[in-house]
Parts: structure tokens; C-alpha cells; sequence
């Protein structure tokens, strides 16, 4: 299975962009509205409204606002998002007003407009996040509160977030998730949560709803809510840790799985950055792709698996682990890698002896890029060590022995050797050189 990228719209520099400045095209006002709709709102912003030709928003957004602002209003289509540009657009020459939902800069239309017409074109009047009035109402301090965004986005991304004594503030979907919350929570070992629902915060018709995840007592209230969680574990539930090298039972498998030792050692060859992309090629049961984007939430990765059953485990493993986000490719590599943007990493956990696979990657890759390729087999390993006096890097045989019971006594066990190899693309390819090229060691 896939999960397709939403293409980017045009910058502010692309010569397709339908809004530019020194075309005449008039500025646009994003005005933030909380539930308190117009008697919330400072002057500035009123004043924005009333002098607008036309106000687009949602239908909740521009019910909030009174007979004075005699603009045209536009409901948002849906979907959302690809109408933005031909919206603006087709209003570019007139006063255009954008309402939006608290900060508009915030999980908001803010960022989809910025990206369209830039953001010089914008003015931006915020008005407090529901974020803001959730702290306020409950005594939290914002910065040590984390914020998981469930609008749009898929339920099970709450479950990277749930970790022993953690605030969370949980942006709704609609009036129907904070019964899903509850049940997630619940599913994955923080039944005993408190989950506090703040509902039309700000508004005349602001009320919370109290209770824990695993008896979750409310009915399906307003649709315009927020989730406050303070995680609190069962017994025995698992621990995620966000350091790589998950235990090897947290993951479905059929065998082809990067070992948790192991693995840490990859992921620490892979060094994972914010924002990064990773090809995790022969993905396996996705341990390395997963353990890459739980990283940190703006990671970003592709599993590329040709074996169509362990292509959809993977996308199961990635939603249990709370990384639902993860792209799936089901192809033989290297011809499946032909379509994917460009890398800033690349991990082989299998057929690295395919025709080309290595040149595919490698070729792939910027500068700066970082290779990592684990093999068990001689003939890998013959190909790996070729690639090491080519490229240079760290080639590294990795061993782990387990202790096990050998009669009334303990030994240890010793599991496959790995053979590591790990390298970062230089600026300029150098000459196929290597030290030990010049003559064999003495024995």
C-alpha cells in the first residue's frame, strides 16, 4: 500500500504563482475568531472585516459574523486545500478577508495561504488559540504541554505521543473523537488517563467534560472541542521509548526484522534530523523506517518492500507504533525507487545484491547524504567491502550474544554476525582510493 504526498502549491517565487504584487494583486487579511465570534474580536480586525469585498471561511466562521460586514461571503469548499489556490486567484484584485479558527499560524489556513501567495502578501490578525485558552482554564504551562493535532490527520498519531505523566492537549476532528481518543488510550495501556473535553472555549456555551479513558461516561458532545490528557499507564504497559531500539515483541514479524541491537547501531549510522527523508529499501517488518520517524515528527519515510503481505504488516507496525504517516511502496527495488524524492538517507536492509541497486541509491543521494546497508551473507558482505575501498566510510561487523540457560548452568549464544557498512556522500566523488589498496597487510 501507498500513501500519496499532497502536491505543494506554487511559492511565492514560481512564475506559476497566481498572486503577485506587481500584478496589483491586493493584500490578504487572515482574521483569527474564536468561539466569542464578533465581540471577541479587537478593532483592527473588525475593522478588516467591514472593509473586505469578499470574506472567505468555514460556515460556523462566517455565521459569527453581523450585519455591518456586508462583504460577500464564501464558504470553503471541500476539499480544502487544492481549492486555495484558484480561490485566491480569482479574487486577487479585490480586498480579500480569510477567517480562521483562533491562530490562523496554527495547525490553520495560515500556512496553506503563506505557501500559495507568500508570505509578504499576508497580514495575519491573530486571535488566542484554543491551545491558549486550554492552558489558561487548566493551570498548564503551554511550553510544557504537547500538542497533537488529530484534525485530518489519523487517530493513531496520538499513540507516539502517550508517555508515563505527560500533558497532552488533543485538537478534535469532531464531536466523535474524544470517544476514539478514549478507546486508543485505553488499547495501547493508558486506560487510567484522565481526559478532561473542552468544548466552544472562549464561547457563552463553554463546558468541560471530565472522566477517565477506560470508562469514558459522555456522549458525543459539540463538535468544536479540545482534548486535555494527563497519560497514565496500566501495569505492564509497554514502554515507547523514543530512543531507537524498541523491544524486537513490539513489532508484528515474520522473521525479517532488523534485531533491536542491531538496529540502534543503524539508527545511530542514519543519524536521523528533523524534517529528513529516509528510504528504508527491503523494509522487512519497517523497524527502521518506523524507529526513524518516531525521531522526531517532521521525519519523514518511505518503506519500500516487494513482498505484498509484508508490505501491508509494515503499514500495521508503523500504526501501532504511532507513526501512521509512514509511506509504504510495494515494488522490487531498484525499479521502485525510480518515482520517490530525493533521500537524505538511504538504509538496505535486503537485495543488495539486485543489479544496480547500489548505484540507484548512492546516485540518489546529495551530498551530505548518508548511506547504510546491513548484510548477514558472504556475498553482501563481498559487495559491501567492494563499495568500502571504493567510497571509503565505516564497515563494521556487529555481534550480539544472548545468555541462555545450558543445563542447570548460563551461556552465551551468539546470534548471526552483521556486517555494518555506513557512509556519507562527499561534495566531489574522490579517486577509488583507499590505504590498505597499496599492498596486502603482513601477516
Amino acid at each position: 500500500m501507498a500513501t500519496a504526498t499532497p502536491p505543494v502549491p506554487p511559492g511565492p517565487t514560481d512564475p506559476a504563482n497566481p498572486a503577485d504584487p506587481a500584478n496589483g494583486d491586493q493584500p490578504v487579511t487572515v482574521v483569527g475568531i474564536g468561539a466569542d465570534g464578533w465581540a471577541g474580536l479587537a478593532e483592527p480586525a473588525r475593522a478588516a472585516l467591514r472593509a473586505a469585498d469578499t470574506v472567505i471561511g468555514g460556515p460556523r466562521q462566517l455565521d459569527l459574523l453581523p450585519a455591518e460586514v456586508t462583504a460577500v461571503r464564501l464558504p470553503w469548499p471541500s476539499p480544502l486545500r487544492p481549492a486555495v489556490p484558484g480561490l485566491l486567484a480569482e479574487h486577487s484584485k479585490r480586498r480579500l478577508a480569510v477567517l480562521a479558527s483562533g491562530d490562523p499560524m496554527f495547525y490553520g489556513i495560515g500556512r496553506a495561504l503563506a505557501e500559495t501567495v507568500g508570505p509578504e502578501r499576508l497580514r495575519v490578525l491573530p486571535h488566542p488559540s484554543s491551545v491558549s485558552h486550554a492552558c489558561a482554564r487548566l493551570g498548564w504551562p503551554l511550553e510544557d504541554t504537547e500538542v497533537v493535532s488529530l484534525v485530518g490527520r489519523p487517530l493513531d498519531s496520538l499513540g507516539l505521543a502517550l508517555h508515563p505523566g505527560r500533558r497532552l492537549l488533543v485538537l478534535s476532528a469532531d464531536a466523535g473523537t474524544p470517544a476514539a481518543a478514549a478507546a486508543l488510550l485505553t488499547e495501547r495501556g493508558y486506560g487510567p488517563s484522565r481526559l478532561r473535553v473542552l468544548e466552544q472555549l472562549g464561547g457563552p456555551q463553554e463546558r468541560q467534560l471530565d472522566g477517565r479513558a477506560e470508562d469514558w461516561p459522555h456522549q458525543p458532545g459539540a463538535a468544536l472541542n479540545l482534548i486535555a490528557v494527563e497519560c497514565a499507564p496500566a501495569p505492564g504497559a509497554p514502554r515507547g521509548s523514543l530512543v531507537p531500539g524498541l523491544p524486537d515483541d513490539s513489532y508484528e514479524s515474520d522473521g525479517q526484522l532488523t534485531k533491536r541491537h542491531i538496529r540502534a547501531a543503524t539508527l545511530a549510522s542514519l543519524a536521523p534530523l528533523p524534517g529528513e527523508l529516509l528510504w528504508d529499501v527491503g523494509g522487512g517488518s519497517g523497524s527502521i523506517a518506523i524507529e526513524w520517524l518516531r525521531a522526531h515528527r517532521s521525519c519523514r519515510a518511505v518503506s519500500v518492500e516487494r513482498d505484498p503481505v509484508r508490505a501491508e504488516r509494515i503499514a500495521r507496525n508503523a500504526a501501532a507504533l504511532g507513526v501512521p504517516g509512514l509511506r509504504v511502496v510495494t515494488g522490487r527495488a531498484p525499479e521502485a525507487l525510480d518515482q520517490l524524492p530525493t533521500p537524505d538517507a538511504v538504509f538496505i536492509g535486503g537485495g543488495l545484491t539486485a543489479p544496480g541497486l547500489l548505484e540507484t541509491c548512492w546516485n540518489a543521494l546529495p551530498p551530505g547524504g548518508r548511506l547504510v546497508a546491513n548484510t548477514v551473507t558472504l556475498e553482501s558482505e563481498a559487495l559491501l567491502t567492494e563499495w568500502y575501498r571504493r567510497h571509503g566510510g565505516e564497515l563494521l561487523r556487529l555481534a550480539v550474544a544472548h545468555a541462555v540457560p545450558v543445563g542447570s548452568f548460563t551461556g552465551w549464544r551468539q546470534a548471526m554476525p552483521v556486517t555494518h557498512w555506513s557512509v556519507v556522500k562527499p561534495a566531489t566523488e574522490q579517486p577509488e582510493t583507499h590505504p590498505e589498496k597499496q599492498g596486502e597487510p603482513t601477516p
